[in-house]
């Protein structure tokens, strides 16, 4: 297990140090950030004084280095518009977006996992077709069209639910969270209910798909010839088995709920660090966009290291395997 996790946290760093690389040069290559800050009125002195000041009269390959330096002492560079270090900006962001994508997360799992199973064990009754039928549209459907519909339907129409902003927040740890009031919660359900749209329909037809293959292993008829009753073969029997290779897409279904959140923040205003992406774009705030980008693919791969440890603690051919 430790030359598995050493090789693992190995393929982490060198996908960082890739990502980097990409994302340093991507940016750098789009747009002048001094035009976005100055416009077009400012004088020759003062767009050379800017250029002075975020180091732009470098080459990029020096302006990499003092980045890449920087990082490595925890310092991803100070907000061109907020005069903030990204990092700090981007901390402040992430529980939003954290509470607002694990609560997708947790819907995506209990909605998902119970009607997958139902579809798979009967999947000719009309129940079972009527939940392919809704996953379909969970599929087809774009998300922000989804949201605004909701927003029509639950606030406009109904009243029931705020349309945007996030609500009453309680500090925990130091962390501002909305599951602690019911405000919060009001503010909350709409965009983790759209964002979790998606992974209901995805974990559904996984699930089902699981569910009809395990049935049909020899382990399932060999345990009814026992005379084990059905629940205990669903449930320690086919169940087990077809979550085993569901672990691995729904724990990077997560990272990609974190990361993709920036249409449902945008629709319900959300404050999380998908809006301040999108700010970010907008008026070309390379320390910000760097900041987020990195953090997110550190998320991506500390949640794929995770899901290979919990793939080869749950199936033991996996974990002979590694030990071989």
């Amino acid at each position: 297990m430790l030359i598995f996790l050493l090789n693992r946290i190995g393929q982490t760093v060198l996908t960082l140090f890739v990502m980097s690389l990409l994302v340093f040069g991507g940016v750098w290559l789009v747009g002048n950030p001094v035009d976005m800050l100055l416009g077009s009125n400012a004088t020759p002195a003062e767009r050379e004084a800017v250029i002075q000041s975020f180091g732009l009269d470098r080459s990029v390959w020096q302006q990499y280095l003092t980045f890449i330096s920087h990082a490595l002492h925890g310092d991803l560079g100070v907000s061109w518009v907020y005069n903030t270090p990204a990092l700090q900006l981007i901390m402040q962001r992430m529980p939003a977006t954290l509470e607002l994508a694990l609560l997708a997360f947790l819907l995506a799992l209990l909605a998902g996992i119970p009607l997958g199973v139902l579809a798979g064990v009967r999947p000719r009754s009309w129940a079972a077709k009527s939940v392919m039928g809704v996953s379909l549209l969970g599929f087809s459907l774009p998300t922000f069209w989804i949201g605004m519909m909701m927003i029509m339907l639950f606030s406009v129409k109904l009243g029931w639910l705020p349309a945007s902003g996030r609500g009453t927040v309680t500090p925990l740890f130091g962390m501002p969270l909305s599951l602690f009031t019911l405000d919060g919660w009001q503010h909350l359900l709409l965009p983790a209910l759209n964002l979790a749209l998606f992974k209901i329909s995805l974990v559904i037809r996984l699930t089902r798909a699981g569910t009809l293959e395990c049935l049909q292993q020899d382990y399932v008829r060999f345990a009814r010839a026992k005379g084990l009753s059905e629940s205990r073969i669903l449930f320690v029997h086919v169940l087990k088995n077809t979550l085993i290779p569901l672990i691995t897409v729904i724990g990077l279904e997560l990272g990609s709920i974190i990361a993709f959140a920036v249409v449902t923040e945008t629709i319900y205003a959300w404050p999380g660090m998908g809006k301040l992406i999108i700010d970010a774009i907008g008026l070309l705030d390379r320390p910000v966009i760097l900041a987020y980008l990195l953090m997110t693919v550190l998320m991506f791969s500390l949640i794929n290291l995770l899901v290979d440890v919990l793939y080869v603690l749950t199936d033991p051919r996996v974990r002979d395997g590694e030990r071989k």
